[in-house]
């Protein structure tokens, strides 16, 4: 498998989107200028060029695109090229509105913004194919050529006829007979058994909840056809360029329209956009937190090293209200994508639109030009990841692994749930922000993979769990492990059928429960007492334990003096039960007793409040997340990597200031 090795070439990944198609040659030279003055070593072209590449079907104006990566390899600046697929021409849904997506409803999505193609569409495939082909002819051996970038964020669905008649396809080769689909999709409720496949449609506006295994189905279908798509247009890139040049696709973060496991085995490089909000809360630092998850939810997908492929060089323009990056906080948060494993950092975009629905977000080279400050700090990162090259390449050790997986999402988000309040992606953050506040660094990792190897296991909720899953939870467990689960996890099985009990037999042995009697869910706001002094949220359950330790109970109300929390010895191992959202002091305090009972150290231990601890090959990352000067204690001798000064037994970090730390030898 190609990787970033080769696209580095030794040095970190530096630069961004560059759309010279919206600006003159005199424009681009002094882009070209800027760039090198900048630090840029690779720049994403054509994200968004079909129309000026295809003007009409069939038409080729590719004058500009040679210039524009002849003068960028004059200079030495890489190139991510990328296949233009993401928006289609207008001509091509004028001449074949086919290729349009359709809503529930079935509403025509129109052209006139991006991402309006139907995955489904037999005609956008062979159009989408033929520009790719074309541009890997052309292009595939060019000297600048040091990643394919294939589309766009993938993310559109569609309900139209082509995508039923995909969708009855994919569903065959899954079930292979309708009594096995009937089976999985529990029809015999309310009167939905199918007699015919041409019966089957996506789940279209019903008149009321629609079939809930028929939903979770199409979201597989869907990240399927995006991604029949994506590997299309990989294969035709990879067969025209020379061995070693890695394909990727840009996910965007967190997001639950794709399968991501599935997608990054099919990626050379996994790539990930990251905006956290610079106006999240001082005080719970919401922005870094979230950051943080979608870098170790990328490199655990990339095995490895991965890119950043977008990020924002200071304000974006998608927030109702749009704050611009205090001074400091675009390099803290670049910097922290480096700690969690980028070898790639890259902005939307070189320079600020003049038009278009995205000219007042913010670009590498702003509105004001070179003599602003934006441009300053980004010539000034520049400047400081060339002294970060010998992190290149270099992993980031995590003891803990966070179980996370689409398909539980999807089912979970559903309608006719005991709770709407229950969102799987705010649980994941919660849980995943605790142990990053005590940096405790933690990979990410789907729920069958081979956990052996982590000292702590955490499921923050995983209503969904298949028979391997389970399985390979016991003998995590059994072999020594430490596992802490959260509520309402191994309730149904992969075709989202109600596990015998309520909750799998598996499972309530590894916990040494007897049953889960009922689910008792939270209106907001509401709290439940435990009798350890902490209070719980959102949502609690009515427990029967077997064997199971009961560490702490319901203090008042209907389930007063009824186990809350659980502790149970499993073989060689231990499993923690925890039944509601403990407050975030509690649950701090849980996983990091689960953690030191299983050995499972932090980055650096005595970390101020704010400050950030992450190591990656031999250095250890300090990351102010404070606008406050901060001290930093440490064990030994460290030389800070970006300053060269050698620190005996503290650090200070100046407002959002970040050390990159190695040991430093002794006399």
């Amino acid at each position: 498998m190609a990787g970033l090795n080769d696209a580095t070439r030794g040095r970190l990944l530096f630069g961004g989107d560059y759309n010279p198609e919206q600006w003159t040659p005199e424009t681009w030279r002094e882009d070209i200028r800027l760039m090198k003055e900048a630090g840029v070593n690779l720049a994403t072209v054509g994200v968004f060029s079909w129309a000026t590449l295809e003007p009409r079907p069939g038409a080729r104006n590719y004058g500009w695109l040679d210039e524009v990566l002849d003068l960028l390899h004059d200079a030495r600046i890489g190139v991510a090229l990328a296949t233009p697929t993401a928006s289609p021409p207008p001509w091509l849904g004028a001449r074949h509105p086919e290729t349009l997506p359709r809503d529930e409803t079935g509403a025509t999505v129109w052209y006139g913004s991006r991402n309006q193609f139907c995955a489904s569409s037999p005609i956008y495939r062979e159009y989408a194919q033929r520009i790719t082909t074309d541009l890997a002819r052309r292009y595939g051996h060019h000297p600048a050529l040091r990643v394919w970038h294939i589309n766009n964020e993938y993310c559109t669905s569609c309900w139209c006829d082509e995508s039923a008649r995909h969708f009855r396809r994919w569903l065959r080769e899954r079930y292979g007979t309708l009594d096995a689909l009937n089976d999985a999709w529990g029809t015999a409720f309310w009167s939905q058994r199918y007699d015919s496949w041409e019966e089957l449609i996506p789940p279209r506006r019903a008149q009321y909840l629609i079939n809930p295994a028929q939903r979770l189905d199409f979201h597989r279908f869907t990240s399927d056809a995006l991604l029949e798509c994506f590997t299309a247009e990989r294969d035709i890139v990879a067969a025209h360029s020379p061995p070693g040049v890695p394909v990727t696709t840009n996910f965007m973060p967190l997001f639950g329209g794709l399968d991501g496991w599935r997608w990054a085995e099919e990626e050379d490089v996994v790539s990930v956009d990251i905006y956290p909000d610079p106006a999240a809360d001082r005080a719970d630092p919401a922005g870094p937190a979230q950051g943080a998850l979608v870098a170790d939810l990328t490199r655990s997908q990339a095995r490895g090293p991965w890119m950043l492929m977008e990020q924002a060089a200071s304000a974006v323009n998608f927030r109702p209200v749009n704050k611009p990056k205090g001074e400091g906080l675009m390099r803290l948060w670049s910097l922290q994508s480096v700690a969690r494993g980028a070898d790639a950092l890259c902005f939307f975009q070189w320079r600020a639109s003049r038009q278009g629905s995205e000219k007042f977000h913010s670009a590498m080279l702003p509105h004001a030009g070179e003599t602003s400050r934006a441009f300053r700090r980004i010539r000034n990162l520049g400047a400081e990841l060339d002294l970060l090259s010998g992190v290149t390449g270099t992993t980031v050790p995590a003891e803990i692994a966070i179980l996370h997986d689409w398909s539980a999402w999807w089912a979970s988000g559903q309608p006719g749930r005991p709770s709407a309040a229950v969102e799987y992606p705010a649980l994941l953050a919660t849980w995943h922000h605790a142990l990053w506040a005590q940096n405790l660094t933690a990979d990410l990792a789907h729920p069958e993979a081979d956990l052996s190897r982590y000292r702590l296991v955490v499921i923050p909720q995983l209503y969904l769990l298949s028979d391997a899953a389970l399985d390979r939870l016991a003998a995590y467990v059994r072999g020594g492990g430490h596992l802490v689960c959260g509520f309402f996890t191994g309730v149904a099985d992969p075709d989202d059928r109600v596990r015998e009990g309520g909750t799998d037999a598996r499972l309530r042995e590894i916990l040494g429960l007897a049953a889960v009697e009922e689910w008792w869910p939270l209106a907001a706001g509401e709290t439940v007492a435990l009798d350890d002094g902490s209070t719980g949220s959102l949502w609690s359950e009515d427990l029967t334990v077997a064997d199971a330790t009961v560490t702490a109970s319901y203090a008042a109300g209907e389930l007063a003096g009824r186990p809350a929390l659980t502790r149970h010895s499993y073989g060689a191992g231990t499993a923690r039960y925890v039944s509601t959202l403990p407050e975030p002091a509690a649950l701090r305090a849980l996983l990091a007793e689960a953690a030191a009972a299983a050995g499972a150290e932090p980055a650096l231990r005595g970390a101020p409040e704010g400050v950030e601890a992450v190591r990656r090959g031999g250095w250890l990352f300090l990351l102010n997340h404070t606008r406050e000067q901060i001290t930093v204690p440490l064990d030994e001798p460290h030389t800070d990597l970006l300053t060269g000064h050698t620190h005996p037994a503290e650090v200070r970090l100046e407002r959002y200031g970040v050390a990159v730390l190695s040991a430093s030898p002794t006399s």
